[in-house]
């Protein structure tokens, strides 16, 4: 149990034992569905309606929003009675909101269902009584005893997402070459079998010809008149295209991220952009971190091929829209890069998981073999290659080396700290010499998880807070808002924001809390209206939807969101500072912090340093360094020598794991607290 100075021990558990006094800032403890009804919150469920005697199917009817550009679309299923709402959804391919993979912790899988349906304690939590009433409900915790209709509210598909990054310029060579050569009809003097005849024809390489080729060959020669491109990628001659196509020579460069997935369309010949696209990983519905999905794979054999298959349909789309918005057909992307932690590389290729989520957390292999695309569900070129990026180990994976690759980490001398933040956190410290890498565990706060009125970086999501606390303040809370809508809740960023921002105006103390009324009152005026409590817990006002609106309907910063916030930011900390120990410096002598990933890119560095989740630097010392997973995707793609750097890479990183330092809980409890760094 952890614990902020002068703070009173909670217990993980919401629920208080008997004879335990409720700590002050904590949330009610939960009650039961008979205590919901006796206080007259709900009347109770449909008791006229018999059980179902456990035989057969039920029969679930579901209405999913899609958007208001589209029709809702309607769908049912049958299944066996008992099964949550939530896996009857996510079975069928119906995708319902979560982060927590359904056990009931995220709050996210918001439905509502037709008809008297239980009340939980989570449900009274999420919902106010009128959306209790109305009939909203966690889906996770909603058995399916009888028939049901289900309204299922749109998905964030498309959440905000960095598409590029910092990177660097590199000699264009790429793998996938072509040559267009004009062969010499065959002759009964000239008997040469037909791709010896090509084959000689290209005489700056030495290609080994593919059985597709081979079965190809005969036709398309006779075809084009003997004029033909032939297309090699590596050492493989895997096509033969009639007439000269040297000037279409594609390639795709996928983020394969936890949460957000991003694809590059690059023009091979002139190495440039042609089109770019991201989408929400379609593995969402199984835990919106590498943990939930490791853990639905060992408690359903059938997941595995379910998380493979999602996985393959999110890269699937996103090739045919990055090749349909650059006019690209998908027929000349003949190689893809994928760059992404071993996790997701691992479910990508059907690898079982379950040796990284448990100690001694050993991945099946650091190195992936290549692939054809298809085998990763992708439709384009049917000889084109998917090439994956080394791992460091289970938690430092091969996006960090694409990253790593992407900034140059070993070819400059300054010492520089690479972090990549989200629900893993890789942590990458270069002295110029040596190079050191480690990952901390900071849990789904980033990513708008475990939070009270947390959501993704999409429309409606605060990600930006600035407070003014004088009295008489015009605007004494300043938002920006994803897409100029009003507020709906807070993503990462915004998350971050808003705590440092309290920090600064004395709202919330050293330790992390909120401080007394009566204080507020003189230290802020203008915001101490903000400041207030639902239930028992305090929380602090975003935003009102109306100017009388009741706290539990407004966008708010809780106590327990704080908390998270200082969990999350104190395993970052911990992380980079026991990395300039193992190296012997101190955090004045790092030159430059990259911030890397799509929340690196938006997270404001101002507020990374006063909440201590960077090292205290002047802030033009803190760069955010974008998607530079995808960037050094492409790079691999462009150029052969930088896919040989990637290899290199991994021999010259030294891997520090933090579970075995005996200092790391001490070192924890150190960096909790906002007087570090602030």
């Amino acid at each position: 149990m952890i614990r902020a100075e002068g703070e009173s021990e909670v217990a993980l558990d919401p629920g208080v034992p008997d004879g335990q006094e409720l700590p002050p800032d904590a949330e009610p403890p939960e009650v039961s569905v008979m205590e919901i009804h006796r206080e007259g919150l709900l009347e109770a469920p449909g008791a006229d309606a018999p059980p179902h005697d456990g035989l057969g199917r039920v029969t679930l009817s579901f209405t999913v929003d899609t958007g208001p550009e589209s029709p809702a679309a309607q769908r049912s299923v049958r299944v066996p009675p008992g099964v949550s709402v939530f896996d009857s959804a996510s079975w069928n391919g119906i995708a319902v909101d979560s982060t927590c993979g359904g056990h009931g912790t995220c709050h996210k899988c918001r439905v509502r269902v037709e008809g008297a349906t239980p009340v939980t304690r989570h449900d009274v939590r999420t919902f106010t009584p009128d959306q209790l009433d109305e009939g909203w409900r966690l889906a996770c915790l909603v058995p399916a005893t009888r028939d049901l209709e289900v309204f299922v509210p749109p998905l964030t598909t498309r959440p905000k997402a960095a598409t590029v990054g910092v990177g660097r310029q590199v000699i264009l060579r790429p793998a996938v070459q072509k040559r267009y050569v004009e062969l010499e009809e065959p002759t009964l003097a000239d008997q040469r079998s037909d791709i010896v005849r090509l084959l000689d024809a290209i005489t700056d390489l030495v290609p080994s010809p593919d059985l597709h080729v081979l079965r190809r060959l005969p036709g398309v020669l006779r075809a084009a008149d003997f004029k033909v491109t032939a297309v090699i990628v590596d050492e493989a001659l895997v096509e033969v295209e009639p007439g000269d196509t040297t000037g279409q020579r594609h390639a795709i460069a996928f983020d394969l991220g936890t949460t957000t997935v991003v694809a590059t369309l690059l023009d091979l010949t002139t190495g440039t952009p042609v089109a770019v696209a991201s989408m929400l990983n379609k593995q969402q519905p199984f835990g919106g971190d590498v943990i939930s999905r490791i853990s639905a794979t060992m408690m359903d054999d059938r997941a595995l091929a379910r998380l493979q298959d999602a996985a393959g349909a999110t890269l699937a789309e996103l090739a045919e829209q990055v090749c349909r918005e650059g006019g690209v057909a998908a027929e000349s992307v003949y190689e893809v890069a994928v760059a992404g932690n071993a996790t997701m590389v691992a479910l990508a290729l059907g690898i079982d998981p379950e040796p990284i989520g448990v100690a001694p957390f050993v991945m099946t292999t650091a190195l992936p073999p290549t692939v054809l695309a298809a085998e990763l569900g992708l439709s384009l070129h049917p000889r084109a290659r998917a090439v994956m990026f080394p791992a460091l180990g289970a938690y430092v994976g091969g996006d960090i080396v694409s990253g790593m690759l992407a900034t140059g980490m070993d070819r400059d001398k300054r010492t520089r700290l690479f972090i990549d933040v989200g629900t893993n956190c890789e942590i990458v410290l270069s002295d110029g010499d040596t190079i050191v890498a480690t990952a901390a565990p900071a849990g789904p706060a980033f990513e708008g998880g475990a939070i009270r009125c947390g959501m993704r970086a999409a429309d409606g999501a605060i990600e930006v807070v600035r407070l003014h606390p004088e009295a008489g303040a015009t605007d004494p809370v300043e938002l920006q808002v994803i897409g100029d809508v009003a507020p709906r809740g807070l993503c990462g960023s915004g998350l971050v924001d808003a705590v440092a921002e309290l920090v600064r105006v004395g709202l919330l103390d050293d330790s992390g809390r909120f401080i007394p009324d009566e204080a507020a009152a003189d230290v802020a005026p203008g915001l101490v209206d903000r400041l207030t409590r639902i239930g028992e817990e305090r929380v602090f006002v975003l935003h009102r939807p109306t100017p009388d609106a009741d706290p539990a309907d407004c966008v708010v910063l809780s106590q327990r969101d704080v908390r998270e916030l200082q969990f999350a930011k104190a395993a970052i900390s911990t992380g980079w500072s026991l990395l300039l120990d193992e190296l012997g410096l101190e955090h004045r002598d790092v030159q430059q912090v990259l911030l890397a990933g799509s929340f690196g890119s938006y997270l404001s560095p101002a507020a990374a340093v006063r909440i201590g989740l960077v090292p205290s630097l002047p802030l033009l010392r803190i760069v955010s360094a974008g998607n530079v997973a995808g960037e050094g995707a492409k790079m691999a793609l462009l150029s052969l020598p930088e896919r040989a750097g990637a290899l290199t890479l991994v021999e010259e990183v030294t891997y520090v794991e933090l579970s075995d330092r005996p200092d790391f809980n001490d070192r924890f409890v150190e960096h909790l607290g906002f007087a570090k760094g602030s």
